[in-house]
């Protein structure tokens, strides 16, 4: 069978030294199956899924080596993963394509899976670690700037026919392009503040992604044409150069330190306090307390409860029981700043909060 795909794994550090920081021994599921078709839209997170209770550990089910492995073996819809549980901890192989009929697991001609573990942009139709969508659009843009941190940058001045708000298609008049030459340019305004729930210092502030403009002639002002828009755009918004879309592909680990810091809020979340899965939200931990992309964070949440007996007596009177923080899920860690990281929500029981607890998992 032609393969149209191929299982790139890819990592930010030079060594595994992650691996032995892995809590505990790798548990398979119950329900794990023996054998599992590959599919269109699989991810090596959602394969993991079907296999492991911690899925965010599914590099050590496929033996990654601490250095790189050369010539990856290939998987493609329609391959078929065998789980070889003879090993401890079990191990995933690549069996026979049709799926060895009237053999075993074990029995089935099958070849140890050695992925390659690098840093470069995931090739075209490659399976990815998670979903690239949930988190391309973030990739290319700021999303943090310090305060006036878009004061220089180009403007636009006025929009077609005096409209209040634009939107793609409509035309838009930018003043301060000076010689840049870059024909595409995303728009931008500032947002919400970026408060450590810890400190309660300003960390920055959002850079809400309104649309993207292509020049269609150069000038003071020039002039743009929206190509696309996700917020309505007006006067005053900000343009920056559009930088090619690269979606690198970093294998989940652990941080190499303890870290645990607080989320600060949901991304451009005005309207909302609280998320789940594949939302994106920002957390007050980033570079210089060691973190980087690929690092996988468990959420936690303090609980607090009343005496309930005191409680019905006297709402006023009643003692505060904090309990210990409840774990409800996972994020993973996409984009690292110097005091501010962004992570995706990968897996989460309970709405996420501003405030929660994130985590060595």
């Amino acid at each position: 069978m032609q393969k149209s795909i191929t299982a790139l794994l890819a990592l930010s550090l030079a060594g595994a030294a992650w691996l032995a920081l892995a809590q505990g021994d790798l548990q398979v599921k119950d329900t794990a199956p023996d054998r599992y078709v590959v599919q269109r839209g699989d991810t090596l997170w959602s394969i993991a899924t079907k296999f492991l209770k911690d899925q965010w550990r599914w590099p050590e089910i496929w033996r990654m080596n601490q250095e790189q492995i050369r010539n990856p073996h290939e998987i493609s819809p329609g391959d078929v993963l065998v789980l070889d549980r003879s090993v401890s901890p079990p191990q995933l192989r690549l069996g026979e394509a049709g799926g060895g009929a009237g053999k075993a697991p074990e029995e089935s001609e099958s070849v140890k899976l050695l992925p390659r573990v690098y840093t470069s942009p995931l090739a075209a139709g490659a399976i990815p670690a998670i979903p690239p969508k949930a988190i391309e659009p973030f990739l290319t843009q700021p999303l943090l700037i310090e305060e006036g941190g878009l004061d220089r940058a180009p403007r636009i001045i006025a929009t077609e026919e005096d409209r209040v708000n634009v939107g793609q298609g409509n035309v838009a008049y930018v003043s301060g392009f000076g010689k840049a030459t870059d024909p595409v340019w995303q728009i931008y305004r500032t947002g919400q503040p970026l408060v450590d729930p810890e400190s309660s210092l300003t960390l920055g502030y959002e850079a809400v992604f309104l649309g993207t403009a292509r020049v269609t002639r150069q000038g003071e002002p020039a002039t743009v044409q929206i190509v696309n828009s996700k917020k309505e755009i007006s006067a005053g918004d900000r343009l920056l150069p559009a930088p090619p879309t690269v979606i690198p592909q970093y294998v989940p680990h652990a941080p190499e330190a303890k870290v645990s810091g607080r989320i600060i809020a949901l991304y451009d979340a005005l309207f909302t306090s609280s998320g789940g899965r594949d939302s994106i939200i920002s957390i007050n931990r980033g570079r210089r307390h060691g973190l980087e992309p690929g690092n996988v964070l468990a959420i936690y949440r303090n609980v607090v409860i009343y005496d309930q007996q005191d409680y019905l007596k006297s709402r006023d009177r009643s003692p505060a029981i904090q309990l210990p923080p409840e774990r409800y899920g996972l994020v993973y860690i996409f984009r690292t700043f110097n005091s501010v990281s962004y992570a995706l929500v990968m897996e989460s029981s309970r709405p996420v909060q501003g405030g929660d607890i994130v985590q060595n998992p």
